[in-house]
């Protein structure tokens, strides 16, 4: 029966958990910029100053555990005035995103990189992996504190836990899941007007919120009033 019987009363109960870890990785984005009076200048300008961006990054080996390139434009801009849709100069970008998993690299390569030519550098935004052993950690919380709350209002009825009927993930009839993959940082922008000397940046890792939560059905033995 949906609400159970004398003899086998329900239970139904929540149980959630919220974690606060170290964050695993850092994800970077790079805009690399050129502008030209025409179309074959502005792509030299870009193509050239995209590789050194990209060979600045690589040399930094396995610290960096993805490098994507996201998106390439190149924008003619017109003349404001005149009849003639006139071509006064050609704007490129190309947006690169990096991944790294090693933080002591992560702030001597955003300032190199900020200190190339006409680079944009936005991040870091922390993160924990989707595979991350923190999240089961917190799938496996949430279950536990679902079978101590219902245990709790068992005995609260001279009563036992007997059996589990369903456990479920908040939402997952209708809804993916409610896990947290935590706040990501708020972005720090660097542009490339840093002197030659610049020293690294010194980036506090921000710790990373993971929650779980489920919805937990059992029966219990006949209460005791």
């Amino acid at each position: 029966l949906p609400y159970g019987t004398p003899d086998a009363p329900r239970l139904a109960v929540r149980g959630e958990a919220r974690l606060e870890v170290d964050p695993e990785v850092a994800h970077l984005t790079i805009t690399v910029s050129a502008r030209g009076t025409d179309r074959t200048t502005a792509l030299t300008d870009l193509t050239r100053r995209n590789d050194h961006a990209l060979t600045l990054i690589k040399s930094y080996g396995t610290a960096v555990e993805k490098l994507e390139t996201g998106s390439f434009t190149l924008t003619p801009q017109l003349t404001d005035k005149g009849r003639h849709e006139r071509v006064r100069a050609y704007h490129g970008r190309v947006t690169l995103t990096a991944t790294l998993n090693d933080f002591t690299a992560l702030g001597e390569l955003t300032t190199r990189l900020a200190d190339l030519e006409l680079t944009r550098v936005d991040g870091p935004w922390w993160a924990l992996r989707p595979d991350s052993p923190a999240h089961r950690t917190a799938r496996t919380q949430a279950v536990r504190e679902a079978v101590q709350r219902a245990r709790e209002y068992a005995e609260a009825l001279g009563a036992d836990l007997d059996a589990v009927l369903e456990i479920a993930d908040l939402g997952a009839e209708n809804q993916p899941p409610a896990y947290g993959y935590g706040m990501p940082a708020a972005p720090g922008g660097a542009r490339a007007a840093l002197q030659e000397s610049a020293p690294a940046l010194d980036l506090e890792p921000r710790r990373q919120t993971v929650y779980a939560g489920v919805n937990a059905r059992f029966t219990m033995t006949r209460p005791t009033l």
